[in-house]
This record gives structure tokens, sequence and C-alpha cells, in this order.
């Protein structure tokens, strides 16, 4: 790993640092339209979408600022920006494999977050095993007609498009029968239902096509190419923002560091307890392997170098991690953990923030938790693509699952 901050890039943050001290929210956003207000704030200070073009709105900047400013977002707690998954996900997909028609068409507009994106890809029976997914595009000659089911949506519910995959070929082997449409979210034909989950929100949905109308000028890439295009969404998926997420841990960690110095057990600190300093030195040793890795990626990228399957490294890691974290948290706290409101102006239930970017009690990030390893591949999928290639090991076939079952 080779990575030195310039004195320019320390300027940079310095910068940075000062105009989020002056501009962040200091309270919770709880409408659309406050949230639309902070995310045009960061767009107009040139925040948002920092790696783009800057044809198509963005500013051309290299890894290195864009992670300070992640990482100083990160910092002071900011909200997120709105469109996250079409600025980290579908933007990054269009300038890729998008027509220059499309670039121009959307990628400004995703920016500004004049318009919102979702992701269509995972359905009730093709969620890991993506390869596999049913929802269909006919074509019909001037356009396709879409039908199908898609789940696990984030943010469907205020989406106005959606980056989807759907068969378009059924006759050839499945990964080659898939293509990318950018689909119209509020049109007849899409009905987008909430799905309520374990932490009480609904950032979720599942959406329903019938007779959907995808243009033949919003097919992305060629027919068939789907599963290629895919996979440059995922990988942005599962690389992206890793220092920025090593400083909200951190964030959270001196929370944890706080409350267990408050509460007492018995008539010493609970941070007294060797016990709990032991739990608590471990989640410190395993965010710091976090941040390293992060600074190893960001020093890839900064050396133009793509991640590629080793993104699923990173993907395994931080997921795995923030479970095992949010776990010791628990232990800790006990039944202080558990609550899922605060108690006052020095309470325990404090205000963290977990993976996607909400806010909420130490309950409500333990339960979110739990998304991070199924979300954007889950970890047997991981595991999957670490060992066959990252590290070269042989697929396992069926036939060899059937034999070492005799076997056993």
């Amino acid at each position: 790993m080779d990575l030195t901050y310039s004195p320019e890039d320390r300027e940079f943050r310095a910068e940075t640092r000062r105009w989020l001290e002056e501009n962040a929210p200091r309270h919770e956003l709880k409408t659309l339209d406050d949230r639309r207000a902070w995310h045009r704030r960061l767009y107009d200070r040139g925040f948002i979408g920092m790696g783009w073009p800057k044809e198509y709105g963005g500013q051309n900047a290299g890894p290195m600022r864009q992670a300070i400013v992640a990482d100083e977002l990160a910092r002071v707690n900011a909200p997120a920006a709105i469109n996250a998954l079409g600025i980290s996900i579908v933007g990054p997909t269009i300038i890729v494999h998008g027509t220059e028609a499309q670039k121009q068409r959307y990628l400004k507009k995703i920016l500004a977050a004049e318009e919102l994106w979702c992701q269509l890809y995972s359905e009730p029976n093709a969620g890991s095993d993506l390869a596999s997914l049913k929802t269909s595009a006919e074509d019909r000659g001037d356009h396709f007609v879409v039908n199908g089911q898609k789940i696990w949506t984030s943010g469907g519910v205020i989406a106005d498009w959606g980056l989807l995959l759907a068969r378009t070929d059924s006759r050839v082997p499945k990964h080659k029968g898939i293509s990318c449409f950018l689909l119209h979210m509020r049109q007849p034909g899409v009905e987008v239902r909430p799905l309520r989950q374990i932490t009480g929100s609904a950032e979720f949905s599942e959406v329903f096509m019938t007779n959907a109308r995808a243009e033949k000028s919003d097919l992305m890439g060629r027919l068939g190419q789907g599963w290629e295009i895919a996979q440059t969404t995922l990988s942005y998926e599962r690389g992206g923002n890793s220092l920025a997420r090593v400083t909200r841990y951190a964030g959270a960690f001196g929370q944890l560091v706080k409350a267990a110095r408050s509460l007492r057990r018995g008539d010493r600190p609970l941070l007294d307890d060797p016990v709990v300093r032991t739990k608590i030195g471990r989640i410190y040793a395993e965010l710091e392997v976090q941040r390293y890795s992060a600074l190893r990626v960001l020093s890839a990228l900064e050396k133009g170098e793509s991640p590629g399957a080793a993104s699923s490294v990173t993907k395994l890691s931080y997921s795995e991690f923030e479970k095992r974290y949010f776990e010791l948290v628990e232990e800790i706290l006990g039944p202080y953990g558990q609550l899922t409101m605060p108690l006052g102006d020095d309470d325990v239930a404090v205000d963290v923030d977990t993976s996607s970017g909400s806010r909420g009690t130490w309950a409500h990030a333990f339960l979110w938790s739990r998304a991070g390893t199924i979300y954007a591949g889950s970890s047997e999928i991981q595991k999957n693509v670490i060992g066959e290639r990252v590290l070269g090991l042989p697929k396992e076939t069926r036939a060899d699952r059937v034999k070492a079952r005799e076997a056993s």
C-alpha cells in the first residue's frame, strides 16, 4: 500500500471540514423535501458525483478527494445524500455502458436529485442466484413489455426510475439471456408495495410490473449484455465508500466508550470490568483492520487499479464485521442496548449510524447489521467469488456435492 496525503489534499480536507461544520444540518431531516434540499446544497458545493466527468455534472476528482469528502461527511455525522443508489451505482453504470443520449438525458438529473433511482435486480426466487431471474421483457417492435416481480428494492417507494434486469431470451443459457433497462417507475403497470422490516422502518419494497413499458432508447448496452452490466453495478456496490464506512463505525465506537463510562455495575463504571474492556478492545482492533483495508482499496484506486473480484473481499469483510460489532455492543450494554428511544441528554441509547446511512439507536443498528450479509450479494456468494476468482480454486459442481454427501 502506498498512500500519501499531499499538501493539497490536506488543505482540501481542511476546507471541506470548515464547510461542513458551518453547513451540516444540526437536526434530523424528516421530510423528503428537507433531504432534497440538503442534497442540493452538497451538489452545489461540488460534493456529489465528484468522480464523474465534468461534462455530465461531476468534478473529475480523483479517488483521494472523493474519500476525503466521504470521510468528513461521516465524521460530522451528516445526513446521507438522498439519491445514494443513483449516484453510487446507477450513474457510474450509465457512464460505463450507456449511450451518449442516455448520459445526457439522465446523469445531471441523478446528481441534482431531480430524479430518484432504485435498483430492480433481486426477485423472490432469484436473490443470490441472480441469473435465475424470471422477469421478462418482450420485444414489441418500438418498445419492450415488462412483466414480473422484484423484491428488496431499496428506495422503491420514492424512486422515479429503476435500473432493471429482465430476461429477453429464454432459449440461451440463463446468464446470456438477460438484458438491462432504464425503467420509468411512475407509469401504469408498475406497483410498489413497501416492506416493513424488523427495525420498524420500510426502506425496502416489492415491485410488480404488469405490461409495463420500457422504451427501446432505454435499453442499456446490447440485448443479452445484462449480466455483464450487472457485474459492473455490483463492483461499485461492494467496494465503494470503504473509508467513510469505517469513520461512521469509529464515531459509534466513541459513543460506546462514553456509554460504558456512564453505566455502572455495582459501584464501578462498566468500563472498569475487565471482560467489558476486552470486548471493547476487540472491537477497536477489528476497526483498525477495517480502516487499513479501506486505505488499501483507496491506494489501489489512486493508482488507477480496479478492485474487480477483490471487491468481494471488502464486502464480505465489512458486512461480517458490522454484525460482530453490534453483537458485542449488545453484550456490553445489556438491556440498555435494547432501548429503541433515547433516555435524555446523557443517554446510552444514542444516535448511531448504520451502513444504510440511516440513524437510530443501538437496537436499530444491531437489527440493521443483519442486512449487510445479504444485500449486494450474500456472504456465501462472496466466499464463492473469492475462492473461484481471487484464489483460483476449482468451482464446486453438483456432482462434487453429491460425492461429498455420500462420503459423509
